[in-house]
């Protein structure tokens, strides 16, 4: 095999074809790896992890993890996009046997998109509920006065009830159908806010990285200023405390358990977005001398503490639930669309001034699952633009912009049927589960046996330039870890 050409002259084009675009800034591109980094499951799978795999212990694992596999493969990631500068399909041009590493990159980054935007979808149809007094699913709201009734038991404990109900039968309609083969009828309401999704998303990347880069500097920002007020606001309830000490209990002995370190590397791999071709692309609009080694510790670094962070906003205001429920605070944490809309939203209920603080964390969880959503998105176009150049004219860019939006949205409306949680879950299993660690082996496999480890690093030195001491420490651990135990812990 051959390395890139890199900065080299390229041959003529048959006919000629607008030149690759570059990020603006660098902030630009930092913002863009976050965002797209830290998602959803920053926020509602790796505190709920931590908890049930031995609270503060669960770190532990999932740093080493973090260090031996995900780091290495995250670096990987963006050094084939910057010396390629192309997309997952046509960077394999070092090595056209792996080609099809790009390919599957594509699908799986095609099959996230497609449920990913139905999460945003009922993240807006909870948002426009919370812009109600009282809360659609507080005990106060005028139509649950029949269940609610104050007294013995007391009102608080139907939280979860109402939760369950407005998520289960008012926005999913899962009640009235029996499975994947019983979609039974499209949930308007949901189409409409998904709808509303991909046309927000199409309007940010309508320029491109010039119009998404500068998107994220509000996308990619605003979530830490609400995890920041929510944490404050949490750390002032009766009961916070008890959230906060069960979300960081140690319990030495689920070490042991082999099932916590592959929650551990599930979570590394997911969090990151290793293998799904959004990073790669990206990396690929930058210039050819930025230092990658750089961005990939500040990036995964901020992704890292951004999940633990999270876990206190998260376990404080469900500390203070529990409290008001008087049950213990393991009967109120849940993972999943479960936290996000049922056990959460319950748990600001109960706060003063709750529509405000419900209008905080789903406008939050609406820009956490939009800047995901541009990488994946990003990927998916830069890969079909880099393998049919001619596509870069702007009408043209934006019509296939435009055309994979509404293919999209049209797929989707299998997911907000009232059978379509059904299928959100079963895409959800198997799109990002066994599918990524097949890509990232391969990917690791072909770059450190097909393409040669040596040259790859190398390439890496080329692009710094004149690469700090610090680089070259680092760079030689990292090249043992693409050599042998990256690949022998995918395995």
């Amino acid at each position: 095999s051959q390395p890139w050409p890199g900065p080299q002259p390229q041959p003529e084009p048959l006919a000629p074809s607008p030149a690759r675009e570059t990020w603006a800034g660098k902030y630009e591109f930092l913002l863009s790896c976050l965002g797209y980094c830290v998602g959803l499951g920053n926020v509602w799978r790796f505190p709920y992890l931590c908890y049930r795999n031995g609270g503060g212990v669960f770190l532990i694992p999932y740093f080493i993890m973090l260090l031996v596999t995900g780091l290495p493969l995250f670096l990987m990631e963006l050094s084939l996009g910057q010396y390629g500068a192309a997309g997952p399909i046509t960077v394999w041009k070092c090595c056209p046997l792996l080609k099809g590493v790009g390919v599957a990159m594509l699908i799986v980054s095609s099959l996230v998109s497609l449920y990913y935007n139905v999460i945003i979808a009922w993240a807006l149809y909870y948002l426009g509920s919370s812009f109600q007094s009282p809360l659609p699913w507080s005990c106060n709201a005028p139509a649950n006065a029949e269940l609610c009734q104050v007294g013995d038991p007391p009102c608080d404990i139907w939280g979860p009830v109402l939760g369950g109900k407005l998520w289960g039968q008012q926005v999913l309609g899962v009640t009235h159908s029996s499975g994947l083969g019983d979609p039974g009828a499209v949930r308007w309401p949901l189409a409409l806010c998904l709808l509303v999704a991909w046309t927000l998303v199409f309007l940010c990347m309508l320029k491109g990285i010039r119009s998404s880069g500068k998107v994220v500097y509000v996308t990619a920002t605003f979530p830490y200023l609400v995890l920041l007020i929510l944490i404050v606001q949490g750390a002032m309830l009766d009961g916070s405390l008890d959230g906060v000490r069960f979300y960081l209990s140690s319990d030495w002995r689920r070490l042991r358990s082999a099932q916590v370190w592959s929650d551990a590397a599930s979570q590394v791999f997911y969090s990151l977005g290793i293998g799904f071709g959004g990073l790669l692309s990206m990396a690929s609009y930058n210039k050819f001398d930025n230092n990658v080694i750089r961005d990939t510790l500040i990036i995964t670094m901020g992704n890292c503490f951004t999940s633990f962070f999270a876990g206190f906003a998260i376990f404080s205001v469900l500390g203070h639930m529990a409290l008001r429920k008087r049950v213990p605070v393991g009967s109120v944490a849940s993972s999943g669309p479960g936290l996000a809309f049922v056990a959460y939203p319950e748990a600001l209920s109960l706060l003063p001034g709750s529509p405000f603080w419900s209008i905080l964390f789903f406008l939050m969880l609406l820009t956490l699952g939009v800047d995901t959503l541009f990488g994946n998105i990003e990927g998916i176009t830069t890969a079909i633009l880099d393998e049919f150049p001619a596509l870069r004219d702007w009408r043209r860019k934006t019509a296939l912009l435009g055309g994979l939006c509404i293919g999209f949205y049209l797929l989707g409306l299998l997911l907000v049927t009232q059978g379509g949680i059904f299928w959100f879950t079963l895409i959800d299993t198997y799109s990002t589960g066994f599918g990524l660690i097949i890509v990232a082996l391969f990917m690791c496999l072909g770059i450190a046996f097909c393409y040669g480890v040596d040259q790859f690093c190398r390439d890496i030195v080329d692009m710094i330039c004149r690469c700090p001491p610090w680089c070259s420490h680092v760079l030689g651990y990292f090249r043992l870890c693409w050599s042998f135990f990256t690949p022998c812990l995918l395995l």
